[in-house]
């Protein structure tokens, strides 16, 4: 059931009331974060009478670390002795996935490279392989269209191509009329031999003597 207007505008009053108020505890939230953070860590661990995180000898005192007004720099550093004062956490069984070292850092060679590209993949080799082949093939008809290379030729070879005998002539042939090579359909169907008429049965007709007379 829809609320009335009236009800639609309290509605809207409360919240922005309470965002209101959320947005003030915010403001106040960072202006203590930004006050403590101009502040030393010996500090505000003295003023909290806390001891330092790495000192902390149980979950139960990570757990009232945690729960203090103090910054949060801190706090993780509690969070990482948590991490240590925990058997669970701290002795690795070998099954972890995450608990290799997969960055590989110690057996990297130095300055490697790779041929890899993101969105490309490992296609550098086939490219310059084409480009090497589209080089060589330039090269080719170069060589063929330079007449430098005439020059350069021994002498034996120059005049070789005027002591080459003439080709062959070929008699030209004159192409068949499309007329003439095309299928005589008509001489075709005049070959097909008809099917015989179907005989018809005859009827006997009977002829009297007497009914000629009275006609």
């Amino acid at each position: 059931m829809s609320r009335s207007f009236w009800g639609r505008r309290r509605a809207g009053v409360v919240e922005e009331a309470r965002a209101e108020e959320a947005a003030q505890v915010a403001a106040v939230e960072a202006a203590q974060e930004q006050a403590l953070a101009e502040r030393s860590d010996d500090d505000l661990l003295a003023e909290a009478g806390m001891p330092e995180p790495e000192a902390l000898a149980s979950a139960e005192q990570v757990q009232a670390f945690l729960k203090s007004t103090l910054p949060q720099r801190l706090k993780t550093r509690a969070l990482r002795r948590l991490w240590r004062l925990n058997p669970v956490l701290a002795n690795l069984d070998g099954l972890l996935e995450y608990g290799e070292d997969y960055t590989d850092s110690a057996t990297v060679i130095e300055n490697m490279q790779t041929v890899y590209q993101v969105g490309k993949g490992m296609f550098d080799k086939a490219e310059e392989a084409a480009r090497a082949a589209e080089a060589r093939a330039q090269d080719a008809l170069a060589k063929l269209d330079d007449p430098s290379d005439d020059a350069d030729a021994p002498e034996g070879s120059q005049g070789y191509d005027d002591e080459l005998p003439d080709p062959p002539t070929q008699l030209a042939t004159a192409e068949p009329n499309a007329e003439d090579t095309a299928p005589d359909h008509f001489a075709y169907e005049t070959d097909i031999e008809e099917p015989p008429l179907p005989v018809t049965a005859r009827r006997m007709r009977f002829r009297f003597d007497d009914m000629e007379g009275r006609t």
